[in-house]
């Protein structure tokens, strides 16, 4: 254990923190390439850093997402993989929907950065960012009592994605167009803070009440006939209905065929057909 937590802090040492505009006053730090930043965030916080303090890479190696198994795949110092550490006094403390309400705040702050994407991103219940059908981000959110990591991931300037993700996945660079977003650029950390700014915004400043009205206006597939998996990615168990919305704790609400009451869901995923 001793030499396991040597190592963990001769890795954190190897860190930079950089000047990035963070309003809930706490340190930015970064490392060109990582194993992941979700892990990293961990021993930070086992560390007692504190509250919104960011640790953001240009690579890692072993991102992963909500469901297992699957990986976040990327392109080195084009995409933009950070985790924000988010402390509260226990777990009930918690906001709620505290995943989706990240989402929005991502999804702001992307139509800050490329304003000629205004009203065209979206959030796909309940953790993705798509704009025009495709997937530009996604949330991995997880807990440790009242320590909260969200680990966020977005293809800021990719201009090429494999044979298997090119019908599913785009980048903010391919969707505005912007020729001279080049893999080098600062750009993304520009997008980093304005994801700050909007999070911040959202959690310490706008009222529980209001986020709920703005999550439904870009909630992707709304008000559209769904193909929904209730439960594990795997249970093959489908509910076709009409997506009516999101309930108050964040819950998917579904009203399928033939049924005159609507259904709320707190795990599964929609389809892309």
């Amino acid at each position: 254990m001793l030499l396991e937590n040597c190592y963990n802090f001769w890795y954190i040492q190897l860190m930079v923190k950089i000047e990035i505009k963070n309003p809930f006053k706490a340190p930015v730090f970064h490392k060109e390439v990582i194993s992941s930043t979700m892990d990293v965030a961990r021993q930070l916080a086992v560390e007692g850093v504190r509250h919104g303090t960011v640790v953001v890479a240009d690579f890692q190696e072993t991102g992963r997402g909500r469901v297992s198994g699957r990986k976040w795949e990327m392109e080195k110092g084009v995409s933009l993989p950070f985790t924000i550490l988010l402390k509260f006094p226990s777990l009930k403390e918690i906001p709620v929907a505290l995943t989706l309400r990240t989402g929005l705040a991502v999804s702001l702050a992307i139509e800050d950065f490329a304003p000629c994407l205004k009203n065209k991103v979206f959030i796909k219940w309940p953790n993705d960012i798509m704009i025009n059908n495709k997937k530009v981000a996604g949330i991995l959110c997880e807990t440790d009592g009242g320590d909260v990591f969200l680990g966020i991931g977005i293809n800021v300037a990719q201009k090429e994605f494999p044979l298997h993700l090119q019908n599913r996945a785009t980048s903010i660079s391919n969707e505005q167009r912007i020729k001279g977003l080049i893999a080098n650029s600062n750009e993304r950390f520009v997008l980093l803070e304005k994801i700050l700014m909007r999070l911040f915004d959202e959690l310490e400043i706008v009222a529980d009440a209001n986020w709920k009205h703005q999550l439904e206006l870009r909630l992707y597939k709304g008000g559209e006939e769904v193909v929904f998996i209730d439960g594990a990615v795997d249970s093959w168990k489908e509910v076709r209905g009409c997506l009516a919305g999101v309930g108050d704790s964040g819950e998917l609400l579904i009203l399928p065929d033939g049924e005159s009451r609507v259904m709320g869901f707190i795990v599964g995923e929609i389809r892309l057909l």
